[in-house]
């Protein structure tokens, strides 16, 4: 866990995650309608949106890619063994194979272990092939997903703690869990 991160997580109030929630369910809304959707101001809505981008907790709004759709039907996770103190290199060499859409140093069995987009099995091969080639890789474990069991997600972490409600916001003093307060 990134410690830069442990003040922004401790700071998320339930308006933050309602906030959250309102931009995942409606990613296309401006800060007008999302502030019409959970009921405070755009004010409070900007502010709010400002601060979790500051803090990072909010990184991005770009478009979800279904890769099957871009044409990358085959995804796997791939375990790497590299070398002692080979890390660096093995990020670097791994940020230039555009098919690595992430990878994280780990504990346990393997030191590395990447996540795989191809557009065929031959394809992956040759991406593998590709990886064994970096010099601190030492050994490398794949397998190929058959299918998405639960896709990538974080408003259930979120919303799985109980967080204080906003003292200022009058709207968010008497309403439910919901988006928008109960009349």
């Amino acid at each position: 866990m990134r410690d830069d991160l442990q003040d922004s997580r401790s700071t998320l109030d339930e308006l933050d995650v309602r906030l959250i929630r309102a931009g995942r369910q409606h990613p296309r809304a401006g800060m007008l309608e999302l502030s019409r959707v959970i009921g405070v101001s755009r004010a409070t809505v900007q502010a709010r949106l400002e601060r979790m981008e500051a803090a990072g907790v909010i990184t991005g709004y770009g478009p979800e890619v279904d890769l099957v759709a871009a044409g990358y039907p085959v995804l796997a996770f791939v375990t790497l063994e590299i070398a002692q103190g080979g890390l660096s290199g093995v990020a670097t060499a791994l940020s230039a194979v555009p098919q690595v859409l992430e990878a994280y140093g780990t504990t346990g069995i393997g030191d590395v272990h990447c996540r795989i987009a191809a557009t065929s099995n031959q394809d992956l091969q040759q991406i593998l092939i590709d990886i064994n080639r970096i010099p601190e890789v030492v050994r490398s474990t794949s397998v190929i997903v058959l299918s998405e069991v639960v896709p990538m997600r974080t408003l259930p972490l979120l919303e799985a703690q109980e967080r204080r409600r906003p003292s200022r916001v009058p709207s968010l003093r008497d309403t439910g869990p919901g988006l928008a307060p109960t009349d």
